[in-house]
């Protein structure tokens, strides 16, 4: 069975009420209280100024000239813890009360209390020693006292019902306002439920308003914050996705090529169709090219896939070397490859020693002048310069070529991304040269950056120290 959950309006409202009953019911048992003590004070001095004035008539007279209308005065005398009554005119129908009431007086001082005389009802007693063996007590009604705390515990309950009420629908209503942004987010958050997150990058709900006061602004803002970072936790994974959906599509395309390659060659020589040795020969140089260029195509996306994983398995075998060093290795054999392509070397003398991985650096300047040469025509100046400071080195390759337009420069070390999007193979490799470059810069800790426009390309690698 499913139980019945109130609202938390509705409970605070109630646990209010519970709260105020318990105030209300000690202050009207205070209230009570003294004014019960009160009127009793009261009723104890007028029972003294009567009984002072009968007991100064007792001692000139002998007898009781009279008392206060519906009291009850007698004159005991007391023997051996007996008290007997001089004269029985003015005693209630049952005076044991007032007979214990006189053996209590044993001193000089009166002694008071309250009692219940049968067929009379509930009196307050009085008894002061008038001489020796003779008490004067006095019996007064407590009925009005009795009926005003009476009307005071029903106005106190009419009183505090109504105002228990009054604050339960009062508390309610102001606490259903100030709990009312609560309920605002929680509709939001229903709608964010309900909306469709698979291909959105963007929530389109937010809680918004100024009022609940202080805490509830902190808990908007909060609320508000972790939408934002939603928002962006959902545009990286769109983005990811995105990028994961183009990386397989382009590395489909990169294998299909040399994969249909490989196949038709071997289609021929099934069916011998080329018989001739050299034709033979030139087949075969053919599916050796297309095969080392899936072999390269391969190992770039295996050294990717291991700079993604850094964090397990570290692709790097670092140790000390000289970073001009290098980029002389590599001018050498860039010239030597390209030698339509003139290139510059600018390297200072000294030896700019940091830690490094020196295959995979190599790798990075070989990339980066390959690119230069593949993407501009013949003729085109190339320079290389090294660069040493107190806390980082700084590797530069630039040309004299077309430049890169700036629509492409942001995507421009994006994998399988090429200016030319022809993808044919007269102009440009796979589009992961760049892609290399930077993940193996920033294994090494440092950063690649693009500069120049129309007329000039310029690649920086910065490396730490």
């Amino acid at each position: 069975m499913k139980r019945c959950r109130l609202r938390l309006g509705t409970r605070l409202a109630l646990g209010l009420g519970a709260l105020a009953l318990a105030v209300f019911a000690v202050v009207g048992t205070v209230m009570v209280r003294s004014m019960q003590d009160y009127l009793e004070r009261r009723l104890d001095a007028q029972m003294e100024t009567t009984q002072i004035a009968l007991e100064q008539d007792l001692v000139r007279s002998g007898t009781l000239k009279g008392s206060a209308y519906s009291w009850f005065t007698v004159v005991y005398e007391v023997r051996d813890g007996k008290a007997t009554p001089r004269t029985r005119e003015d005693l209630p129908a049952d005076d044991s009360e007032l007979a214990a009431m006189a053996v209590q007086v044993n001193g000089h001082g009166p002694a008071y209390r309250t009692g219940y005389l049968h067929g009379d009802g509930t009196y307050r007693l009085r008894g002061c020693r008038v001489s020796e063996g003779v008490v004067l007590v006095s019996a007064a009604p407590m009925d009005d006292i009795t009926t005003i705390v009476r009307q005071l515990v029903f106005v106190e309950v009419a009183a505090f019902a109504l105002a228990l009420i009054a604050l339960v629908v009062v508390g309610q209503a102001v606490l259903r306002r100030g709990l009312q942004p609560l309920s605002d987010m929680a509709r939001t958050a229903h709608d964010i439920t309900s909306h469709d997150l698979t291909d959105s990058a963007r929530l389109p709900v937010r809680a918004e308003g100024d009022d609940g006061g202080v805490e509830v602004e902190e808990l908007r803002t909060a609320f508000n914050t972790m939408l934002e970072h939603i928002d962006t936790s959902l545009a990286a994974r769109t983005a990811a996705e995105q990028r994961l959906r183009r990386f397989i599509a382009d590395a489909s395309h990169e294998l299909r090529t040399p994969l249909t390659s490989i196949r038709g060659y071997a289609d021929l020589f099934r069916y011998a169709a080329a018989n001739a040795p050299e034709e033979r020969e030139a087949h075969l140089e053919k599916l050796r090219s297309e095969a080392a260029r899936m072999s390269v195509l391969l190992d770039d996306l295996l050294l990717l896939a291991r700079l993604d994983a850094a964090e397990v398995e570290t692709p790097l075998r670092v140790a000390d070397g000289d970073l001009a060093a290098v980029a002389r290795e590599a001018a050498d054999a860039f010239r030597a490859a390209h030698p339509t392509h003139p290139l510059a070397l600018t390297v200072p003398e000294e030896p700019v020693r940091l830690v490094f991985d020196p295959m995979r650096l190599r790798q990075v300047v070989d990339n980066l002048l390959t690119n230069a040469a593949v993407h501009t025509p013949a003729g085109t100046a190339v320079s290389l310069s090294v660069s040493a400071a107190p806390e980082s080195a700084v590797l530069r390759v630039s040309d004299t070529g077309p430049g890169i337009p700036p629509a492409d420069r942001s995507r421009i070390f994006d994998r399988f991304y090429r200016v030319d999007d022809s993808r044919t193979r007269d102009r440009g490799g796979s589009g992961l040269g760049l892609a290399v470059v930077r993940s193996l810069v920033v294994a090494h800790g440092g950063a690649v950056g693009l500069a120049g426009g129309p007329g000039s390309t310029a690649f920086t690698v910065t490396l730490p120290r």
